[in-house]
Order: structure tokens, then sequence, then C-alpha cells
């Protein structure tokens, strides 16, 4: 069974996590600090990390920076009650695969486990680089390209393309896509078709037609290639 180590120093974070893992099919290994997170990680193989940042001692940035140091590219998902748009991005940079919210959903954060899981699983590691089709998406640098030609992406169209093609062939709803790149429930049923429209632009032969990025009626968006 794969398993999943929760970093978070609240406790009743912690067995939330625990019981989202748990119920998707993962194992788990808990911790409740950076240091022990870290000592575990070198004592056991991890298949993904769920990972607070506000933590005594060594925090959750820190313990990015040093994983990735090691070499390992394992997938980390931050599970943080800051929402200022500098730490996901200083996230991104350092070496985070995705940010997430406090408060979360749980059924959206389950969904977004097995995506990631999905896609590393399918590619036979965990490179930075996701290659679907005729595109590819660093995750280490948030670049985008297709046929090796970079596209260039807003932070919104960036985290919503990353939600696309983690999930490919899957269905994304349009209350999912709304929670995860704008960290709330959806408000405006307008912004998500006005962002699926501007990718839609970017990277689509005919827009009109879209290839790529389609519509499943009355359940939301699906990435094919």
């Amino acid at each position: 069974m794969p398993t999943i180590l929760i970093v978070d120093d609240d406790p009743a974070i912690l067995n939330m996590l625990y019981k989202v893992v748990r119920s998707n099919g993962f194992d788990a290994v808990l911790s409740q600090d950076g240091e022990d997170a870290l000592r575990r990680f070198q004592e056991q193989r991890f298949d993904l990390i769920l990972l607070d940042i506000n933590m005594r001692g060594i925090d959750g940035f820190e313990v990015i920076q040093r994983i990735r140091g090691m070499g390992s590219h394992v997938p980390i998902i931050i599970v943080s009650g800051r929402k200022e748009d500098y730490d996901a991005l200083y996230g991104f940079n350092i070496g985070a695969d995705d940010y997430i919210t406090k408060p979360f959903n749980p059924v959206t954060l389950g969904a977004k486990i097995k995506a990631i899981y999905r896609r590393v699983s399918m590619s036979g590691d965990s490179s930075p680089v996701i290659d679907v089709g005729p595109f590819s998406y660093n995750t280490s640098t948030l670049r985008f390209y297709k046929n090796g030609t970079e596209i260039p992406l807003t932070g919104k169209e960036n985290a919503l393309l990353k939600l696309l093609i983690d999930n490919a062939g899957h269905i994304c709803s349009k209350d999912m896509i709304y929670e995860m790149v704008w960290g709330q429930e959806i408000l405006d049923e307008n912004a998500v078709m006005v962002y699926i429209n501007r990718l839609r632009q970017k990277i689509e032969e005919d827009p009109s037609s879209p290839k790529f990025i389609q519509n499943v009626r009355g359940l939301g968006y699906r990435f094919v290639v």
C-alpha cells in the first residue's frame, strides 16, 4: 500500500488528514514537527508528503528545501492556513507540487492526492517535469510548454492548467476547480469559464472547437491528449 507522510503540529488537523488519507486507500505515518519529519523521511520511503508550513523549530519551507537538497522528487502537497499568494509561489519555487489552504474540503483534498499519485505512478518517477501529449509542465519552475515552445501563463491560468494536467482524462467539476484554484467555494461560475477560455486561446489550435480542454456537459471539464 502506498504510504504518505503527514506533517502538522495541530493534533486535530493531523487526525483529519489521517482520515482523508486512509479513506482514499493510502497508508499514513504521522509527524508533528519538521525535525521528526526529516528523520522519518530518511528512515522510510514515502510516496507523497502532506506538509504544514507553520511549525515549531524547522518550518515546512525548510523541510521542503532539505528534502529537495537530498535529490528527492517525492511529491509534496503543502496544506497551510497561510493564504497569501506569495507563500504559495514561494512553496512552488522551492519544490512543492501543490498548495492547499485550510480549511480544506476532504473530498477535494482526497481527489488531489490521488491525482498527483496517479500522475507520478504512471510516469514511473517523480520528476518535476510532467509530460502529457505535446505538453510539458515543470513543477519546479512553473513553466508550461507546447511542442517545446513556452506558453506564458498568469498565476490563475497556471494553477488551473496544473489542476487539469494532474487530472488528465478525468472530469474536474466547476466546484472543484473553483475551490482548488480560488481557495474557496464557488462564488462566480463565470470566472471558471473565463479562465478556461483564456487557456483555450493559448493552447488550442482552434479554441472554438477545443481538442485538449473539453466540456463535459453538466459536470465540468476534462483535459484530453
